[in-house]
């Protein structure tokens, strides 16, 4: 994955999971396409370029994870959520 691929929006109900997540703060389990793993904390969304990225903190530690890079995330009141593109 390298960060000129063109972005691709994901479906609007997981866009909208993840905005629940970040308004609560809750603790993802993340999956990315490059198969690592990933759990922290929901923080925001912020849009860059016409790309999207989900904020998250682990620790003191706050990482930006393009949304499109996400293949599925997982918290106990979702249960898991597989992302798909628009």
């Amino acid at each position: 994955m390298t960060m000129n691929e063109e972005y691709q929006p994901i479906n609007c109900d997981d866009y909208d999971n993840l905005e629940l997540a970040c308004t609560r703060h809750w603790v993802l389990h993340l999956t990315l396409r490059t198969g690592e793993t990933i759990s922290g904390a929901a923080c925001e969304i912020r849009s860059r370029k016409r790309v999207e990225y989900l904020v998250i903190k682990y620790g003191r530690v706050s990482q930006e994870i393009r949304l499109d890079y996400i293949t599925n995330f997982t918290h106990p009141k979702l249960g898991t959520v597989v992302v798909s593109a628009e």
